[in-house]
């Protein structure tokens, strides 16, 4: 059992990487096998198709996402740092979730739907309390506050590619992020 569950991990490792660099379409199966160390017909007996394999891979790598990346409607700024952080640091992933909306080959996982609209339902509810400016609405600002904080992915082509020099400082990159959403929800309206 436990050499079953190694295996499997590989697999969902070297998958990863795979998935990452060439996408659903021009991932390799083969190649995925020859880096997990086993032979391909174990990945479908484990996954039964690439693209399962690729929903799973995405799901497992979201979920550590949502784990690292605690969401309050009270606190979005330190959010957007929070997910500006991860994608900084996880290329990979970014590069995943591109290829998913890029190929829209694969279903969303689940929890990634479920997660989205639990986020959307806790700012709604925040707004209507009057907690954070309901200039926008709850969707809209949800999908501002995440473009915000991944503008800066090596997967964004306006981010690092045009702007070299800005991508260097972190630092301010992250004061930058956390304003912009504080600017998003304020709800005295500054004129500043």
């Amino acid at each position: 059992m436990r050499n079953a569950e190694a295996s499997r991990e590989r697999i969902l490792d070297a998958a990863m990487e795979e998935f990452s660099t060439y996408g659903i379409a021009g991932a390799r199966v083969d190649r995925i096998a020859k880096s997990a160390g086993c032979n391909k017909n174990l990945i479908y007996i484990y996954f039964e198709s690439k693209e399962i394999l690729f929903t799973t891979v995405l799901q497992k790598n979201l979920e550590r996402a949502f784990e690292e990346i605690p969401f309050s409607p009270d606190r979005l700024p330190e959010f957007a740092v929070n997910v500006f952080d991860f994608a900084m640091t996880h290329s990979d992933v970014m590069r995943l979730l591109m290829w998913a909306n890029l190929e829209q080959k694969t279903d969303n996982p689940p929890q990634r739907e479920s997660a989205h609209e639990e986020k959307i339902r806790q700012i709604g509810e925040a707004q209507s309390a009057g907690r954070i400016a309901s200039t926008l609405p709850p969707p809209f600002l949800l999908t501002a506050i995440m473009t915000i904080a991944t503008s800066w992915a090596s997967t964004n082509p306006f981010g690092p590619s045009l702007n070299p020099e800005a991508a260097k400082d972190r630092d301010a990159l992250r004061a930058s992020v956390a304003g912009a959403v504080e600017r998003l929800i304020r709800t005295d309206h500054p004129t500043d």
